[in-house]
């Protein structure tokens, strides 16, 4: 996950996980020869409902009337621009791809990291993002039980199990499969309408 100064991201989960996510998020899968991608994005829009400035928590209610306490940390900027009756959005996505190399390159396995928060003197909000990528060696492949066999860069193996038959056939011992994982989340603020 984000580093501990990404408050942006911690909001995400509490705000996503804790409460407002969808618990069968959509998943889109796109495939071509050699490439697989599945994603998923999960939006979700709450109300403040009441604002306690001396532990910087905030309580949000969604939609359908559930309720979450959430602290934002000393890192977000303008907690005091907060009013009782924004509306906080918050969408939060994430992709897996995995494609096929043959290749002979470095295992390798890198991260990076982005983040945006709001200018001094808006409505706290902002976004993350995290890309992690891993090149790994296929070591096996069973055409039988459609098992594929990866090692990756520290020396540990997974088992992956590809169900299209026609990818699988592509795939032989000493390929590369390069995995490419992205997540992201942006919060906004949209102020308490005017009266």
């Amino acid at each position: 996950m984000f580093n501990g100064k990404l408050i942006v991201a911690a909001a995400l989960v509490c705000v996503a996980n804790a409460g407002f996510a969808q618990t069968d998020a959509p998943v889109t899968v796109k495939s071509e020869p050699g490439k697989v991608t599945a994603s998923s994005t999960v939006k979700k829009t709450a109300t403040v409902v009441s604002i306690e400035p001396a532990t910087r928590t905030v309580m949000l209610k969604d939609s359908k009337g559930k309720v979450v306490q959430l602290v934002v940390g000393e890192e977000a900027r303008n907690f005091d621009q907060l009013k009782v009756g924004d509306v906080v959005n918050v969408e939060y996505s994430q992709a897996l791809t995995m494609m096929l190399k043959k290749t002979n390159a470095p295992l390798t396995a890198n991260e990076t990291e982005t983040l945006q928060r709001a200018p001094e003197g808006a409505k706290p909000g902002g976004s993350a993002s995290r890309q992690v990528t891993i090149m790994a060696n296929v070591i096996a492949v069973n055409h039988q039980s459609g098992v594929v066999t990866l090692k990756g860069p520290q020396g540990n193996t997974v088992d992956l199990v590809v169900q299209d038959p026609e990818q699988l056939k592509r795939i032989k011992k000493g390929d590369q499969i390069q995995a490419v994982y992205t997540e992201a989340v942006a919060i906004s603020v949209e102020p308490v309408a005017a009266k």
